[in-house]
């Protein structure tokens, strides 16, 4: 009875019939947990939270994402685009299970209350522990930089440039 209001109400905000399916089943789960006393009231309200943090997390991905041209990208600009990339992924993979998870999850638009919920932390604590997750991430980072200047490349080979 709610589910076909509850999709369209949905569908109209996000425009994709699928994000809205997904939406409101993610929202009869959690009604399923909460039990609410106005269950339709509860229903509607946090279909329409999730559906804000749905836009904001393609928002999100649409500006980090590089708009595709007509032009490929030069082979050098690709291939540090995925150094880069790369570097990112492999100082993530460095951190702390739970840093490396409340960045992504920040990262794709989750608010705190969802983040804290999810990780099983108290809410208040999320700004701080985010902030320092991107603090050890940069820092990381950064070094991961200063020690990747000052080594020679893996893709010269120094012995044979004397040797012609």
């Amino acid at each position: 009875m709610w589910y076909p209001r509850l999709v369209g109400a949905i569908y109209r905000r996000l425009g994709s019939r699928d994000e809205a399916e997904d939406v409101a089943q993610d929202a009869f789960i959690r009604l399923l947990d909460q039990r609410p006393k106005d269950p339709s009231a509860w229903l509607f309200t946090v279909a329409g939270r999730l559906a804000i943090d749905s836009q904001r997390a393609t928002s999100r991905r649409e500006r980090l994402t590089p708009a595709s041209s007509d032009t490929a990208a030069p082979p050098d600009e690709a291939l540090l685009q995925n150094e880069v990339i790369e570097s990112v992924r492999r100082v993530l993979r460095a951190l702390p299970d739970r840093d490396r998870a409340l960045l992504l999850l920040h990262h794709d638009g989750v608010r705190y209350r969802e983040i804290a919920r999810q990780l099983g932390l108290a809410e208040s604590s999320i700004g701080s522990l985010l902030t320092r997750a991107h603090r050890r991430f940069l820092s990381d980072y950064q070094r991961q930089l200063c020690t990747t200047a000052t080594e020679p490349s893996a893709h010269f080979s120094t012995g044979s440039l004397g040797s012609r």
